[in-house]
């Protein structure tokens, strides 16, 4: 059977147009890859690499030497040379040095730290041409399914992204004080030892956390990561460039071990001393003190604030730093196996 020419070079015409589809690569395969890499060209210049160093003295000619000690990552606040991290990543740190995405190298100051919150804020002097600061999101808006970026240096790896979902909202963490965070993003976006401190983002490129542990059993991801929400960020993050730490109204006391508590059988907070001309004196609180034989004799235990249970020291430090100076609070404690209640007007703290 002989082939018709025509119909010859018609099939030889779609082999060669095959084959050249083939060779050529597809521009994008769909929409979500192109909003990933346009948020990652967006968000990368302003993320930095943390560097802790340890000053030494060398055994042999006895100079100091600065050598690095830990690492993590940070990302850019403000064109002014603010850069936000975590605590753990600048914890101890004698020295700290900041790495642009340029390459760049920059020693840094540590403003402010938070460990009740994980977060700390360093300043480098560099030009303003360097600094791309973030714009930052609303975290209150963020949805369990919601897509997640994440830009980090992993293991040293300088400008390392994962992607992945919003996973859970309203979790619970521990700081490196032992105190809770509350309110924490999950993600399965993978964040690796030397994440910490690097941007969570959402598809617009907004900042919407700060990534800060894993759990995982063998250090590595494990698809649970966690972040502080952008909200929590920008409440405390002013607070550390004006005053170098956390700012809370004044309750004026000072808190008992949590055993004196559990001894008289309740949850709560016990009051060791109250200051004196102070709001938890004014209103009539009492801390512990020494009976007529030398025993000391329990004070005041706190157990709500506006009716909500202080079960512990972080619950009463927690419902407090939800209110400002000036701010009339109801408190029930017990005194002498009787629950009573007074007010509270919260002062301002002296700076």
């Amino acid at each position: 059977m002989r082939l018709n020419f025509n119909t010859l070079f018609t099939w030889l015409c779609l082999l060669l147009c095959v084959s050249q589809a083939q060779a050529e690569p597809p521009a994008f395969a769909t929409d979500d890859e192109r909003n990933t890499i346009e948020v990652f060209e967006f968000a990368s210049p302003a993320v930095v690499y943390v560097n802790r160093l340890q000053v030494v003295r060398d055994r042999r000619s006895f100079d100091l030497l600065s050598i690095p000690s830990g690492a993590g990552t940070g990302f850019i606040w403000s064109e002014d040379g603010y850069v936000v991290t975590n605590y753990h990543v600048v914890e101890g740190a004698q020295q700290v040095q900041i790495t642009l995405p340029d390459q760049s190298s920059w020693p840094a100051e540590v403003v402010g730290l938070a460990p009740d919150k994980d977060l700390a804020v360093l300043k480098i002097d560099a030009p303003k041409d360097k600094l791309h600061a973030l714009p930052r999101g609303d975290s209150d808006q963020l949805a369990v399914g919601r897509k997640v970026l994440a830009i980090g240096n992993p293991f040293g790896l300088d400008a390392t992204l994962t992607t992945g979902v919003v996973s859970a909202l309203g979790r619970e963490i521990e700081a490196p004080n032992q105190r809770k965070i509350r309110n924490v993003i999950q993600t399965d976006a993978a964040i690796n030892p030397g994440n910490s401190g690097g941007p969570l983002l959402n598809s617009a490129g907004e900042l919407i956390g700060v990534n800060t542990m894993i759990y995982s059993p063998s250090g590595a991801s494990a698809g649970i990561g966690f972040a502080i929400p952008v909200n929590i960020v920008k409440e405390i993050v002013p607070q550390l460039i004006e005053y170098g730490r956390l700012i809370r109204p004044v309750f004026g006391v000072e808190f008992a071990p949590a055993y004196w508590a559990q001894r008289a059988g309740v949850d709560g907070v016990p009051l060791l001393h109250v200051a004196p001309g102070l709001p938890a004196a004014k209103a009539g609180l009492i801390g512990a003190r020494r009976g007529a034989w030398g025993r000391v004799e329990l004070g005041d235990i706190i157990i709500g604030l506006d009716n909500t249970p202080t079960r512990n020291h972080d619950d009463f430090l927690t419902l407090l730093e939800q209110h400002k100076p000036g701010d009339t609070l109801s408190v029930q404690f017990v005194r002498n196996g009787k629950i009573r209640r007074t007010t509270v007007t919260l002062a301002e703290p002296q700076l």
